[in-house]
C-alpha cells in the first residue's frame, strides 16, 4: 500500500523518528479504517435502513472497494511528491471533505447515485492515502518494529470498523426514531467527515516528516518505465502466483462474512435472520466486539513476532475463520438473549483480529521483500483486497440464493482451501532464508 522510489531501490535502513511511534501508528490506521469502513460497511447499513436490496448493497459497495485493488498502478507517481507526511495529511483531509458532502446528498432527491458517486471519491483518496501511509510506516519502522506493532497498526485499522459500527451506528439507531433515516445518516456521516479531517490536523503535528528523497530528481516518464520494471520484477518473483492465490483466497470467507453479516444481524427472523435494529448492531459490536478485536489484533501481532510466521501461520487462518462458525451458530440457533448474541460476536471478532495480521504480514516481509519493497507491498495488498472484492461483489446473490443458514455453510467451506495451501507455501523471504 506504499510508493516506490522511481530510480532506486528503497532503503532499508529506518530513518530517525522524533515522536514515539505509539504517537502516530495508532491513529494513522485509524484514519486508514475510517473512510475504508465508510464505504465498506457503514455505507452498507445505511442503504439497508433506506430499503436497497442485499444483493444491490453488497454489488455496489463491492465495486466502490475496487479502488484499493488497483492502487498500486498509481502507487510510484506519488514518489513525485516531495513527502509522505503531505501526501497523508491532504489525502485524509480530502476523503473527511467527501464524507461531509456524502451527508449533504442523502438531502437530496437523486441521493444514492449522489451518494454512490462520492463514495467513489472517498474510495479514491482513501486507498491513494493508504499507498502514502503505508509507506510511511515501512520507511520509519524497522523490521522488527514493523513487526511488533503490526498488532497496533491492525487493531487501529480495524477500530474504526467498530468505533463506526458502535458508537455512529447506535448514534443512527438512536435518531432513526426521532428525525428519520435520511437525517440520521445525514448526521453519521458528517462526524465521519469531522473525525477524518480531526485526524489529518493532527497528523500534521504528530508524523514524521518521511520525505521522497527522489522526488526533486523524477520525472512523470521516469516514474512510468520504473512501473513497469516494478510489475515486471513483482510477477518474476520465485512462487509469486501461488503466493497471490494464497493472498486471495486467505480473504475469500472474510469478504462475504464482513458484508452478509451485519445485513443478518439486521433482517428479520422470519426470513433467517436475527431481527436486530440499527441501534442494537451497533451496541453488540461496539461492546464486547470492540474489547475482543483489540485484544486479538494486539495478541496475534506478538505471538506471530514471538514464534514466527510459518509456525504461526496455521492458528492464524484457524482464528481468521472463528466469525464463520459463529454467524453458522446464531443462524441456527437464533438466539433472541441481546447479551448471548454480544459475547458470540466477542469470540467472532477476537478471532478475526487475531488471525487478520498473517496476511498483512505474509504480505509485507515475503511476497513485498526485496527491491521495490514498498510498491510490491502495494501490489501485495491490491491482490488482498481483490480477494476481498470478488467475493464481496458475488456475497449477496450466493445469500439471497441459499439463505443466512446454507450461505454461513459455505462460507466455513470458502476458508478450506487456503489452510491447505499453507502447508505448502513458503513463510519467509529468500534474504532471511538464506541468512537462516
Amino acid at each position: 500500500m506504499h510508493d516506490v522510489s522511481a530510480s532506486a531501490p528503497v532503503t532499508t535502513a529506518p530513518l530517525v523518528v522524533t515522536r514515539h511511534p505509539l504517537a502516530w501508528v495508532p491513529t494513522l490506521y485509524l484514519a486508514q479504517g475510517l473512510p475504508f469502513y465508510a464505504v465498506a460497511l457503514v455505507a452498507g447499513l445505511m442503504f439497508k435502513s433506506m430499503g436497497v436490496p442485499n444483493e444491490q448493497i453488497a454489488r455496489w459497495t463491492g465495486v466502490l472497494g475496487l479502488a484499493w485493488v488497483f492502487k498500486a498502478l498509481w502507487s510510484p507517481f506519488l514518489e513525485l511528491a516531495p513527502s509522505k507526511k503531505r501526501l497523508v495529511v491532504t489525502f485524509q483531509l480530502v476523503g473527511g471533505g467527501a464524507l461531509a458532502a456524502v451527508a449533504l446528498a442523502l438531502q437530496l432527491p437523486a441521493w444514492f447515485t449522489l451518494a454512490l458517486a462520492l463514495l467513489a471519491v472517498v474510495a479514491l483518496a482513501s486507498s491513494t492515502h493508504d499507498i502514502a501511509a503505508d509507506g510511511l510506516y515501512i520507511a520509519s519502522l524497522s523490521a522488527r518494529q514493523q513487526a511488533a506493532y503490526a498488532g497496533w497498526q491492525g487493531a487501529f485499522f480495524n477500530a474504526a470498523k467498530f468505533l463506526s459500527l458502535g458508537g455512529l451506528v447506535i448514534l443512527a439507531g438512536f435518531l432513526e426514531a426521532r428525525i428519520g433515516t435520511a437525517g440520521a445518516w445525514t448526521v453519521v456521516f458528517a462526524l465521519l467527515g469531522a473525525g477524518l479531517a480531526g485526524l489529518g490536523l493532527y497528523h500534521g503535528w504528530a508524523l514524521p516528516g518521511t520525505l521522497n528523497v527522489a522526488s526533486t530528481t523524477v520525472t512523470a516518464r521516469g516514474v512510468a518505465r520504473t512501473l513497469a520494471d516494478v510489475i515486471k520484477a513483482f510477477f518474476a518473483k520465485e512462487g509469486i502466483w501461488t503466493a497471490i492465490l494464497f493472498i486471495i483466497l486467505f480473504r475469500a470467507a472474510e469478504g462475504q462474512i464482513q458484508t452478509i453479516g451485519p445485513l443478518f444481524l439486521r433482517d428479520a427472523r422470519a426470513v433467517g435472520g436475527l431481527g436486530l435494529s440499527t441501534a442494537e448492531v451497533g451496541a453488540v459490536y461496539g461492546t464486547a466486539g470492540t474489547v475482543a478485536f483489540l485484544a486479538g489484533s494486539i495478541a496475534g501481532g506478538y505471538f506471530t513476532a514471538w514464534a514466527g510466521l510459518k509456525r504461526a501461520m496455521p492458528l492464524l487462518i484457524l482464528a481468521m475463520n472463528l466469525p464463520n462458525l459463529v454467524f453458522y451458530y446464531l443462524s441456527a440457533a437464533q438466539p433472541d438473549s441481546l447479551p448471548l448474541i454480544a459475547g458470540a460476536l466477542g469470540v467472532e471478532m477476537f478471532g478475526y483480529g487475531f488471525g487478520f495480521v498473517g496476511i498483512i504480514l505474509f504480505i509485507m516481509q515475503v511476497v513485498a521483500s526485496g527491491r521495490y519493497q514498498t510498491a510490491h507491498y502495494a501490489l501485495g495488498t491490491g491482490f488482498m483486497q481483490l480477494g476481498f472484492v470478488l467475493f464481496k461483489v458475488v456475497s449477496g446473490d450466493i445469500q439471497q440464493a441459499l439463505g443466512y443458514r446454507a450461505f454461513f455453510l459455505w462460507v466455513l467451506a470458502c476458508a478450506l482451501p487456503v489452510l491447505v495451501l499453507s502447508c505448502f507455501i513458503r513463510m519467509e523471504s529468500k534474504t532471511t532464508a538464506s541468512a537462516s
